[in-house]
C-alpha cells in the first residue's frame, strides 16, 4: 500500500485546470477500495499461496476447456498467450489485479463465452495475437483511466470501482476483438489498436460500457460480435468447478504508454 499513488500528480498550470475544468473526483467512501485495486497491482504471484495456483489452474481450464490442470511451468503458458514458461514474469506491471481479471473473465457466465471467441481468434492462423498479454496491456489501460480520474463519475454512480474496472476491462477487450477480427488485423497492428483503446477508454468509457451491455443483452442492434462500424482517422469477459470470491466481494502503480510487453 505505501507504493500506491491513487491519482496521477499535477503541478503548475495543469492542477489549475484539472481544478477548474478536470474530471469528477472520487467520493469519499470509495476512495478505499480504489486503494484496494491499485494495491493488489503491487502484488506478484506467490507459488506459495494456493488461491494464487488455482487461479492459474482455472484460467487454463476455462479458456482450453480442458479438464486436466497444467504444471507451474512450462510451454502450454506460451500457448496461452503468456511470454514464456513462467505466467509471473507476465505479470509485473499489473501484478494480481491483472491475473484477477482474467479470472473475472471466464468465471462470469456472461463474459466467458466472449473470453473463448477471443481466446479462439488468438489462436488463428494469421491473426494470431498473445491473449494473456493483451489482457494485462488492457489492465493496465484500464487502471491509468482510473489513475486520471476518467472513471470517477461512473465509479459514483454505481457506488463501486473494481467492479467498474472489470466491465470495462472486459468492454475494452471486447472493443478490441471486434476491431481486430473485421478489419483483419495482426500483431503488426498491436501498438496503434493499443493506443486507439487507450484513448476510447479514457475519454468513452460509458460508450464501451453500453457497447459490453448489448453484448450481454444480445441486443439485435448493437450485438458485441457484430462487423463494427470503420473507425475514424488514420490507421483505420470445465473441470472441476472453483468458488473463489469474486474480485468485487473484497473489501496499481501504472505508468507509461500502454503496449505490448
Amino acid at each position: 500500500q505505501k507504493k500506491v499513488r491513487a491519482t496521477v500528480r499535477r503541478r503548475g498550470l495543469a492542477a489549475l485546470v484539472r481544478f477548474l475544468f478536470g474530471p469528477a473526483r472520487l467520493q469519499p467512501q470509495l476512495q478505499g477500495e480504489q486503494e484496494l485495486a491499485l494495491a493488489m497491482a503491487q502484488c506478484g504471484l506467490d507459488d506459495n499461496e494456493r488461491v494464487h495456483m488455482r487461479i492459474l489452474q482455472t484460467i487454463y481450464k476455462k479458456l482450453t476447456r480442458s479438464r486436466l490442470g497444467c504444471p507451474r511451468y512450462g510451454a502450454h503458458w506460451e500457448e496461452l498467450g503468456f511470454q514464456g514458461a513462467d505466467p509471473g514474469t507476465d505479470l509485473r506491471g499489473t501484478g494480481m489485479l491483472g491475473l484477477m481479471q482474467m479470472l473475472y473473465f471466464v468465471m462470469d457466465s456472461q463474459t466467458l463465452p466472449l473470453a473463448q471467441e477471443i481466446f479462439r481468434l488468438s489462436q488463428h492462423e494469421t491473426q494470431n495475437f498473445p491473449f494473456c498479454i493483451m489482457s494485462v496491456n488492457i489492465t493496465r489501460i484500464v487502471i491509468q483511466a482510473l489513475r486520471e480520474e476518467r472513471l470517477s463519475r461512473e465509479c459514483n454512480r454505481r457506488q463501486q470501482v473494481i467492479a467498474v474496472l472489470n466491465d470495462l476491462y472486459a468492454a475494452a477487450f471486447l472493443q478490441l476483438y471486434r476491431v481486430w477480427k473485421w478489419q483483419h488485423k495482426t500483431v503488426a497492428d498491436s501498438g496503434f489498436l493499443l493506443k486507439e483503446l487507450e484513448l476510447s477508454t479514457k475519454k468513452k468509457p460509458k460508450q464501451l460500457l453500453k457497447s459490453l451491455e448489448a453484448y450481454v443483452n444480445r441486443s439485435p442492434a448493437a450485438d458485441g460480435l457484430q462487423r463494427p462500424a470503420p473507425p475514424s482517422g488514420a490507421g483505420n469477459r470445465a473441470g472441476e468447478e472453483i468458488d473463489f470470491t469474486g474480485v468485487c466481494d473484497l473489501r496499481v502503480e501504472l505508468e507509461g504508454e500502454a503496449r505490448l510487453i
